[in-house]
Parts: C-alpha cells; sequence; structure tokens
C-alpha cells in the first residue's frame, strides 16, 4: 500500500510539474519583443531594440543593444543615431525628414464659436468623423523638413492641407523618402477629405521640389494604393501598388520607374508582396510575401532596358515566417523571424551557402524550460474539391492514445495570412499549450495560395469559405484524438463574424463559441464603420442598393443577425470600446440577442481599447476570461 501511494504521489507530483512547464498567459507576458532598427553604419553589428512587457506597471520597458553581425553577445547600448544610417537626412547632410501633426480644420465648437470655449461639441460636415480608435478633431500628420540640430527649423511641405502623411493610422517614415538628388521629397497621401476619404484607398506618391516649392502627383493615374515609395541604389523610384479603388486586399506589385516607364516586376507572378528592398547593385530586389501557410523571402531581377526575362525566386522555406527585412550586408540578409512556438528573433541568412544563423537570443532561457506544442501541416479537400492547408498545433507532450477538446480557429481580415505568426494574444502555442488541439485552415481569402484564392472570399462572406471552415474541423475531427463532444469555434474581427456565423448554422458541432470584435449585422456596420471602402467591397455595397444583388445576397443570406434565431450554444462575446472598425454595437448587439433568447453568454467589455487588446494588465485579463470561458463551457 505504502509503495502504491508513493508511486501515486511521484505521478501527480510529475504531473503538477508538467503543467507548470507549459507556456502561461503570465509566461507570455514575459517573453521579450524584438525590433530590428538595422545594420550600423560600418556594417560590423545589428542593432535592435528589446520591449519588456511590466504587467504591474502596466506597460513595456525597452532597452536597445548592439550584436556583432556574425553572432556574439550583446550589448546594452543607449544612443543609435550615431550608429544607424539616417533615411531620413538629406543625401547633401543639410536637412533632415520628419513629421508633425498640425491643427488644419475647424471641428470643436469653440473653433466654430470663440467665446463658447466651454462647449463640448464636435462638427462634421462629412465621413471619416473617426478613424481605427481615434475621433477626427481636425489635425493631420504633414511632413516637413528641417535643418539638421535645428528642431525649430521646420518646414511644412503640406502647408494647410487637409491631409495626412504618413497615413493614419499606422504610417511611420516609410511614407516619405529623400529623392536620390536630394532635391525633392517623395511622400504618400490620399488627398481626400471627408466622405471621398472614407469610400476610398486611393493614395498616390506626390513629389515636393524643395526649389521650386511644388508638388506633382507621381502615380495619378493608379486608382488603388500606392505606399512604401523606395529609392534605389541606381536613383529609381520604386514603390508597392494596388491597382483597384476600394479593394485594400488587392495584389500588390513591386513598381519601378525606370526612363519614365513604369515597371511592375511582380506582375507575372500569383501572390501579393509584404514588403521589398533593394540589393546594393541595384540588380535584384528581395521582398517578402506569404504563401503556403508561412511567409518566406523572395528575390526578382531588374533588367532595366535589356530584353532579360522578369524572373520571381523564392529563397528561403520552412515552417517559419520571415517577418521583416533588417538589411543586407555581402551574402547576408539580416532578417526578423517568428514560428508558432517562437516569437520574433532576428536571424542571418547566407544567400551562398543556403544557411541560417539565429543572431538574438531573448527568448531562448524561457522556452528551454517549457514544454512546446508540435505543429503539422495537413491538406484538407474542401467542398469544391480544391486542397486546402491546415495547421494542427498538438498540445505539450501529446499523446494520440488520449482525446483533447479542440478548437477551430477563425482568421480574421478577412484577407489576413495565416502563417507562422506568433501573436501575443491569438496565440496557438498558448493555447495548445492549455490542453486544446487548434485547427488552423488556410481557408479561401488567405493570401499565399494564388490571388484566385486570396479574391474568392470578397463578397461571399457566408459562402465557400464558411464550407471550408467547416472541411477541416470535420476533417481533422476523424482523428482518434479529437473529443467529437468538445469542440469550439473561437476568432476575431472577420473571424469573430465567422464565429456568430457558424452559430446559426453548426448544426450541433461546436460546444462553445468566442467571438472577439465579430462582426454580427451587416447593416448596421455599414452605417456606422469608418473605412467604407472596405464594407462596399466585401459586402458588395449599401443595405439600401435594392437591384445590387451581390449587396442583397450579402444583407439577407450571409448576415448573422438573421439567423440569431437558430442559435443555441453557450457564446462569449469580447469588444473594444474605442474599436471604431467593428464597432461596439456590434458585440453589444450579438450579446443582447444572446441573453434575450437565453443562451448561456457572456460580454467582456475593454472601454479603452481598440481593435486589439494591447495594455499588459487588459491582455492577461482577456487570457484568463478566455481560457476560463473554454474550461467552463468546453
Amino acid at each position: 500500500m505504502k509503495i502504491a501511494i508513493l508511486t501515486l504521489a511521484i505521478s501527480m507530483s510529475i504531473t503538477s510539474l508538467t503543467a507548470q512547464n507549459v507556456l502561461t498567459p503570465e509566461k507570455l507576458w514575459e517573453l521579450g519583443r524584438v525590433s530590428p532598427l538595422g545594420i550600423s553604419k560600418d556594417g560590423k553589428s545589428i542593432l535592435y531594440k528589446v520591449a519588456i512587457p511590466s504587467v504591474t506597471e502596466n506597460k513595456s520597458n525597452s532597452k536597445t543593444y548592439s550584436i556583432p553581425l556574425n553572432g556574439g553577445v550583446p550589448t546594452e547600448i543607449t544612443e543609435t543615431k550615431a550608429l544607424l544610417n539616417d533615411k531620413n537626412v538629406c543625401p547633401n547632410g543639410k536637412y533632415i525628414l520628419s513629421h508633425k501633426e498640425v491643427k488644419i480644420e475647424k471641428i470643436h465648437g469653440k473653433d466654430f464659436y470663440p467665446e463658447l470655449d466651454k462647449s463640448d461639441v464636435q462638427v462634421y460636415n462629412g465621413l471619416n468623423y473617426r478613424h481605427w480608435d481615434s475621433w477626427n478633431e481636425g489635425k493631420h500628420n504633414h511632413v516637413g523638413f528641417s535643418e539638421v540640430n535645428k528642431d525649430d527649423s521646420f518646414f511644412d511641405i503640406m502647408k494647410d492641407e487637409p491631409y495626412d502623411s504618413p497615413q493614419r493610422p499606422f504610417g511611420g517614415d516609410e511614407d516619405y523618402v529623400w529623392s536620390k538628388d536630394g532635391k525633392s521629397i517623395i511622400y504618400v497621401s490620399k488627398k481626400k477629405s471627408g466622405t471621398a476619404y472614407a469610400i476610398s484607398t486611393n493614395t498616390d506618391l506626390y513629389e515636393y521640389n524643395l526649389e521650386t516649392k511644388t508638388t506633382k502627383n507621381l502615380t495619378e493615374s493608379n486608382l488603388g494604393y500606392d505606399t512604401h515609395p523606395t529609392i534605389s541604389p541606381n536613383g529609381e523610384l520604386s514603390w508597392l501598388q494596388m491597382k483597384r479603388d476600394g479593394f485594400e486586399a488587392d495584389k500588390n506589385d513591386i513598381i519601378v520607374r525606370f526612363k519614365e516607364i513604369d515597371m511592375n516586376l511582380t506582375a507575372n507572378w500569383d501572390g501579393t508582396v509584404d514588403s521589398f528592398t533593394w540589393s546594393a547593385d541595384g540588380k535584384k530586389v528581395y521582398f517578402l510575401a506569404p504563401v503556403d501557410g508561412t511567409k518566406q523571402l523572395f528575390e526578382v531581377n531588374f533588367p532595366g532596358l535589356t530584353r532579360i526575362a522578369i524572373t520571381v525566386r523564392q529563397i528561403t522555406s520552412g515552417d517559419f515566417d520571415v517577418t521583416d527585412i533588417v538589411g543586407i550586408s555581402g551574402d547576408k540578409i539580416i532578417v526578423g523571424r517568428t514560428d508558432m512556438n517562437h516569437a520574433k528573433e532576428i536571424f542571418s541568412y547566407d544567400f551562398k551557402k543556403k544557411t541560417w544563423l539565429q543572431l538574438t537570443k531573448v527568448n531562448d532561457e524561457i522556452y528551454s524550460k517549457l514544454a512546446l506544442p508540435t505543429f503539422e501541416k495537413r491538406f484538407v479537400t474542401t467542398t469544391d474539391g480544391k486542397k486546402m492547408l491546415v495547421w494542427v498545433i498538438l498540445p505539450p507532450n501529446f499523446d494520440k492514445t488520449k482525446k483533447y477538446p479542440t478548437l477551430l480557429y477563425c482568421q480574421g481580415g478577412p484577407q489576413g495570412a495565416l502563417s507562422q505568426f506568433y501573436s501575443f494574444r491569438w496565440n496557438f502555442s498558448l493555447m495548445a499549450s492549455q490542453g486544446y488541439v487548434v485547427v488552423a485552415p488556410n481557408r479561401r481569402g488567405m493570401p499565399g495560395h494564388g490571388v484566385t484564392w486570396n479574391e474568392q472570399i470578397s463578397k461571399d462572406w457566408g459562402g465557400q469559405v464558411i464550407d471550408d471552415y467547416l472541411s477541416a474541423i470535420d476533417d481533422v475531427a476523424k482523428e482518434s484524438y479529437v473529443d467529437k463532444t468538445r469542440l469550439g469555434a473561437v476568432g476575431a474581427s472577420y473571424g469573430g463574424y465567422s464565429v456568430f456565423y457558424l452559430a446559426g448554422i453548426h448544426n450541433k458541432r461546436f460546444k462553445s463559441f468566442i467571438s472577439h470584435c465579430g462582426v454580427f449585422n451587416l447593416e448596421s456596420m455599414y452605417g456606422t464603420t469608418e473605412e467604407v471602402f472596405f464594407t462596399n467591397w466585401d459586402i458588395g455595397g449599401a443595405y439600401w442598393e435594392k437591384e445590387n444583388a451581390a449587396a442583397q445576397k450579402s444583407y439577407n443570406q450571409f448576415n448573422p443577425i438573421t439567423m440569431v434565431n437558430k442559435w443555441d450554444t453557450p457564446i462569449l462575446v469580447i469588444q473594444g470600446g474605442k474599436d471604431y472598425r467593428v464597432p461596439i454595437g456590434q458585440g453589444q448587439e450579438a450579446f443582447q440577442a444572446a441573453q434575450l433568447q437565453g443562451i448561456k453568454s457572456r460580454f467582456i467589455l475593454f472601454p479603452e481599447e481598440n481593435h486589439w487588446v494591447l495594455k499588459p494588465q487588459n491582455a492577461i485579463v482577456w487570457q484568463r476570461e478566455f481560457f476560463g470561458w473554454l474550461r467552463e463551457t468546453l
């Protein structure tokens, strides 16, 4: 008996230890977040920043480091300006580019009536009155230049213009650049206001001439996005371009203006570009793009006016994401890299040897103490006979003889790549570490599987893509290790829409649902979202356009609210109070519908968060509630 008790005690101790040595929400928020800054001027080292979240302080604290280009021990540094080349400094060294927020338009009551300075009123004559998580207060980002070391000499090259550069909400200094000779500035702007701004994606590249103080539109003929202006080593202007106005997920191509000819380097390649950089000799362009459930490094040659064919070639491959290009040094390219089990670190890839070298190891010690999940790639046949890539993430210490609760993960976007990314909220490694099998399908609408696959979701939100979800979960559920009685579906944004839609048609497949900032009512979404071009393109148009067949199909067949009477499953609804992309009413309507039908449901509101949850303590609450709900209902 004593031996049996001792054996049981040892077994329980090992089980407890194993449980402690997996990724938890708290451990996730101890990980350092690596941000590459660039290669040093002397070409000998990489500079990077590491942000460590402090849950106690509810903020992140950052430190900056330098590490040798060929690997070694990092050194903390306090000053980077003298060590890095600054693309914002004019080639002649006299001026530096920057941007400032400038008050342009009258919006507040006191702007119109100065004597009523205590009034609390906002007046708008068009849309774009709020964007992402902020209300329009009449302020705009403006590009300008200053004399070096004289910040107070800022000259606004967009003076009095009611437009933004960098673009809101996420634009930065990648939106402007000096010309090769330093005589002009090229910048990105969507020079539209109000309602015209809200229904268009037509950003253009503008060139400001310092001598004449005049501005001209360089890309007026293109009606979609023109972004990321970059000057090649030989002085050519290059940029990323989408052709169609209103389609934010259109094919993104690399354009080079050479002798007044715009050359599309990726026109005949069946993919879409994330970002790019030039080789030192100006003969190649390296770029990142999604492919087969990952993001990889590619190259395309620049032929100039020669008859050499333009050829796109994939350089890297593997179950990881190449997230950003830091720089190129000789035969090596420095990049950021992640996979589903590891946050971003900086790597070097040798073009000739085709080998990888991990340079930073910020989180290696933490990971070395954890039992990590495994992930598998499988292909599922869809209802229309296509082969769909599906990631299956298995819990740490996976035992195929056991049965596990299983989650269908529904990706947002809707054209967001479902790759080997590492999220600090929708973290597959964290989900699997709590004992769940995660099924993550590269359903219709995902980039990385050809342009046709990527575009098929538009105006078909509740069509083939929903069948793709069900094909994925039904296929994986055939595995002996999946507990078919404990299936859940989770997702955010379009993924949240997917959860709301599945709740009305799942035919008892799922036992629990979680929707974060999901679209519930397409009509009220159309009436309250800020970037109306998105709903015009993806939903098909306005709900009052009765002759618009695509729009009416969306509102009548693909609208989750029309099937809410069929809901019968517990659902957790999460919403950001400052989410103006999928406004708060979407979550409120869904929760109210569930409650009034007597369905077990919970509403979690983050009043100060937007479409995401960014503050450390809020994120911990989010994850505790997420997994608490699954334990309670699944």
